[in-house]
């Protein structure tokens, strides 16, 4: 029996892995990878063998997770070194802990090892610290849309990064509203945080409908509150990286 390691990808190009992670992937027999990772990162264990059991929000053709489970479990019996891959961090919305559950039912030992999360690489990208000092205390990671289709939102710190919300900014908008953010708070828009073609956008709680035409069929991070705020002297982006606020 082998051993499974979840490894965390990080949020776009393949070299946002960590160097553990890039350590354990190396040593990989059979890899278990995710629909948003880099495929750069099969350079890194070109003997493995790769199995693309990707998501994509809940789309028909999205691989089952109990499949995926069963998978995890019987490469395990089958083989020494085997990792699942995911895109980001396999801690933040990776489903990490039913597939933990699934390997421990059935006594297989795991190793987790972290990744970049892509709220991160939209403050990066975006050039906007996720805390600020006296301002932005606390932040909040959440999904903008649940299982069953609803669109959800909350003002529980002083920053909330809003993750899969690309397809329902005019709800999540109004949702925000009525969970008590004024319609002037600032707003930063990333689509594919970590890649080199990732844009960003500037708005306002009231205005975060326009960001849809900007990042059209590209999964986006919403920044809100604090950490989308301007610098005082915001440094200079590059108009390939970057898109003007919308009036």
């Amino acid at each position: 029996m082998g051993t499974v390691v979840f490894i965390g990808a990080g949020p776009g190009a393949a070299d946002l892995i960590t160097v553990r992670g890039a350590q354990r992937l190396a040593a990989a027999e059979v890899v278990l990878y995710d629909a948003l990772t880099d495929p750069a990162l099969q350079d890194l264990a070109p003997n493995a063998t790769w199995h693309h059991v990707g998501k994509r929000g809940f789309r028909p053709d999205s691989t089952d997770q109990t499949e995926i489970n069963d998978l995890l479990v019987r490469y395990a019996r089958e083989h020494g070194n085997v990792v699942r891959l995911k895109g980001g961090d396999p801690s933040i919305f990776g489903r990490l802990e039913e597939e933990l559950e699934a390997l421990a039912k059935a006594g297989i030992p795991c190793e987790v090892v972290p990744g970049v999360t892509s709220a991160l690489a939209a403050a990066a990208a975006a050039q906007r610290p996720l805390t600020r000092r006296g301002v932005g205390r606390s932040l909040s990671l959440t999904t903008a849309m649940t299982r069953t289709g609803d669109m959800v939102s909350s003002r529980t710190a002083d920053t909330e990064v809003f993750y899969m919300a690309g397809k329902q900014l005019a709800a999540l908008s109004a949702r925000l509203i009525e969970a008590g953010w004024p319609a002037g708070t600032p707003v930063s828009v990333v689509s594919r945080a970590g890649w080199p073609d990732s844009l960003q956008s500037e708005h306002t709680v009231g205005t975060l409908d326009d960001a849809s035409q900007v990042h059209t069929d590209r999964p986006a991070v919403v920044v809100v509150g604090a950490g989308a705020a301007a610098l005082d002297h915001s440094p200079v982006v590059t108009e390939a990286a970057h898109v003007p606020p919308t009036r």
